[in-house]
């Protein structure tokens, strides 16, 4: 098999303020280097600790002319700090990695030449890859290998249905909406030398989204909701422990959306990520469950906090990435659920978790740099990846966070990342990026991105803010619940106020500051250009909602939009509903609005983008409004192509239009310059 050295591990990045070579003169961020980013994906140490895997997240860079398509993730194996190679022939794409009970092999899922993705595995001390495990005619989605290694649990892909591909072959092509739905399956095989011929299928309800071995083999936890809809993923899913010898099952009854769940390496006890009632917005509080009962304890309910991820220690402790606002720690707690401390990692903002042999490995980012591997260490995190060297190349604008006072005294957080270039007497132009859900959150780490404009905007001498305004997560779930029943009240009238803040501390010129966001935040820019538009001079809308009546109707999760955002149906006040609507005020749209929107988005329905299109152009023809289709895209751009083409358009619009101020300037050309490299050879 190819090993190859990954070189770019082995370049550390400059230390702030050493000079750079000539060669190497810092320079602003732009597009282009958004499009070539790496970051840290999955991460994986074998039981024993004694070997560290993980992937690495990229799209084809298309400005140098790679061939357009999606995500891939490359396998490594870490031995040391800034020391990892490819583990793997160059192209193989794979996902789900881990490791075989034993550490002998690292495990991943691949689909080879067109088969199906099948359980492969590779051996840690070099030698070829071979398929471990596989369902004939299905997609493997997930596995947990049982501890002595030699069975392993598959979640697989629907089976396939001859007698409907028949009739769609010969042109009964039609589809019921929602009541043709077939569930994933689970599956036990052997592992061995031969792949087995005949799993055995386990009789499961529903469709399961998660199954993992406990470490004494007696059972399993796996998590499932009755159907494949979003709204029951969402709503509907619920944990159970499945007695692997009677096959009785104990549900664990949480009462709203779950995250991520962990068995103690006793197997008497579970960790368990999960929201406090069937209203809260988010899963953010840490559960012990008992393994036996499947009753529960809260260990930081009502914290304002959130509980990211867990991970049982071998000694039996519990680590968890706990994100406190903008910021992140490492808790532990013992057993039994008593906090034994909390690990500050510095400007790390912390999002995943995995150990092995007491050794505990994470990913984090920063305001310097995406994802990275690290590993815990008595002094904090050392960094064990650098995958994107030539950010030593960067000018980064100054980041920090902020509060301020909302109108009736709440205070609220969050990014502010300073323009590169000496800001003028007057304030800069500011750039409100306003983060969707809003059951999320933004924290004092990487915030760029295709859709984000943070260091590439900095780098043109804009201010950018990335507030969190109520409904946000990591400041606990009655501050995530403060937006609920009043869709664009507080929760919007919290993004003027950062502006009239922002323009009394010097930093924003009142004249010139523009918005975007996408899905929630883009229902906060069509909000904020046409309700607000005299507070804002230009808006990039992306994905958005403009009318709340036709969005329930036109949604995939009508259920978990009722429970934890409206709180009420539309025809329950028809008039406040309306009242609420960004195309109701269509006729007041000053703001120069960019609108962009995947064709194929099932949760918010490009109609969204069309209607406060098509009532801004009839109702305001002189205010500049143009809407970009995506097609194939949807809730959010996948393929590299449309990602670098959307962060060029968002770019152009808030040059032509914010860094202006002038309302009244021309459209850009309907294509932007792409800057793409072409090979002359």
């Amino acid at each position: 098999m190819l090993i190859r050295r990954a070189a770019l591990l082995l370049s550390l990045p400059l230390a702030a303020g050493v000079a750079l070579p000539t060669a190497l003169a810092a320079r602003p961020m732009t597009p282009q280097d958004v499009a070539r980013i790496e970051s840290t994906a999955g991460i994986a140490i074998s039981r024993d600790g004694s070997h560290i895997a993980y992937t690495t997240l990229s799209r084809p860079d298309v400005t140098k002319g790679e061939e357009n398509g999606g995500a891939r993730q490359e396998l490594f194996l870490a031995n040391a700090p800034m020391q990892a190679r490819a583990w793997l022939p160059e192209g193989m794409e794979v996902s789900r990695i881990g490791f075989t009970p034993d550490g002998a092999m690292i495990a991943f899922l691949w689909s080879d030449k067109g088969e199906k993705r099948a359980l492969w595995g590779v051996p840690v001390g070099g030698g070829p890859y071979r398929k471990l495990a596989a369902i004939d005619g299905a997609d493997i989605k997930s596995y947990s290998f049982a501890p002595s290694g030699s069975e392993v649990y598959l979640i697989a892909a629907p089976a396939k249905d001859d007698e409907r591909e028949a009739e769609s072959d010969a042109g009964f092509n039609s589809r019921v909406y929602e009541e043709e739905l077939r569930t994933a399956r689970v599956f036990a095989a052997n592992v061995g030398e031969e792949v087995d011929a005949a799993p055995r299928q386990l009789e499961l309800p529903g469709e399961v989204y998660s199954f993992e071995v406990a470490p004494n083999g007696e059972f399993a936890v796996f998590t499932s909701a009755p159907t494949t809809l979003v709204d029951d993923q969402y709503t509907r899913q619920r944990a159970s422990i499945l007695n692997l010898f009677d096959q009785s099952v104990v549900t664990v009854e949480t009462p709203g959306k779950l995250g991520d769940i962990e068995i103690s390496p006793d197997s008497r006890k579970l960790s368990m990520i999960a929201a406090v009632d069937a209203n809260d917005p988010a899963a953010t509080t840490l559960y012990l469950v008992d393994a036996a009962t499947g009753e529960f304890t809260a260990l930081n309910e009502g914290a304002p906090e959130a509980a990211v991820d867990a991970e049982w220690m071998a000694d039996g402790r519990l680590a968890s990435v706990i994100h406190v606002g903008a910021q992140s720690l490492l808790r532990y707690y013992s057993d039994s659920g008593e906090v034994l401390g909390n690990v500050d990692p510095g400007d790390l903002i912390l999002t995943g978790l995995d150990q092995g042999g007491n050794i505990l490995i994470a990913t984090a980012n920063s305001p310097a740099h995406p994802s990275e591997l690290f590993v815990a260490s008595r002094s904090g995190f050392e960094r064990w990846t650098e995958h994107n060297p030539w950010l030593a190349e960067i000018d980064f604008g100054t980041q920090r966070t902020l509060t301020y006072a909302a109108r009736d005294g709440q205070v609220i957080e969050g990014i502010l990342i300073e323009p590169v270039s000496q800001p003028p007497l007057g304030g800069s132009p500011l750039i409100l990026d306003v983060h969707g859900g809003p059951e999320s959150h933004e924290s004092n780490g990487w915030v760029t991105s295709y859709s984000n404009p943070g260091q590439v905007a900095a780098g043109e001498g804009y201010a950018v803010f990335l507030p969190n305004y109520r409904g946000s997560t990591a400041y606990g779930t009655a501050f995530s619940k403060q937006h609920q029943g009043d869709a664009a009240g507080k929760e919007f009238d919290d993004l003027v106020d950062a502006k009239h803040a922002l323009v009394e501390q010097l930093v924003a010129d009142g004249s010139r500051v523009g918005v975007t966001g996408g899905s929630y935040g883009g229902f906060a820019t069509a909000w904020s250009s046409t309700r607000y538009s005299e507070e804002f001079a230009a808006g990039v809308m992306f994905v958005g909602i403009s009318d709340l009546l036709s969005k329930l109707g036109t949604t995939d999760i009508p259920t978990e939009e009722f429970l934890v955002h409206a709180r009420a149906q539309p025809w329950d006040n028809y008039e406040f509903t309306i009242e609420r609507s960004p195309i109701t005020y269509a006729g007041q749209a000053e703001t120069p609005l960019l609108i962009m929107h995947g064709e194929d988005d099932p949760r918010v329905s490009p109609t969204q983008s069309l209607e406060l299109y098509r009532n801004i152009k009839i109702r305001k023809p002189e205010t500049p409004v143009r809407l970009v289709w995506y097609p194939g895209e949807g809730h959010g751009n996948a393929m590299a192509a449309s990602r670098y083409d959307y962060n060029l358009r968002m770019m152009e619009w808030f040059d032509t239009y914010l860094k202006t101020g002038n309302r009244s300037a021309a459209l850009p050309a309907p294509r932007p310059d792409l800057m793409i490299e072409k090979d002359e050879s």
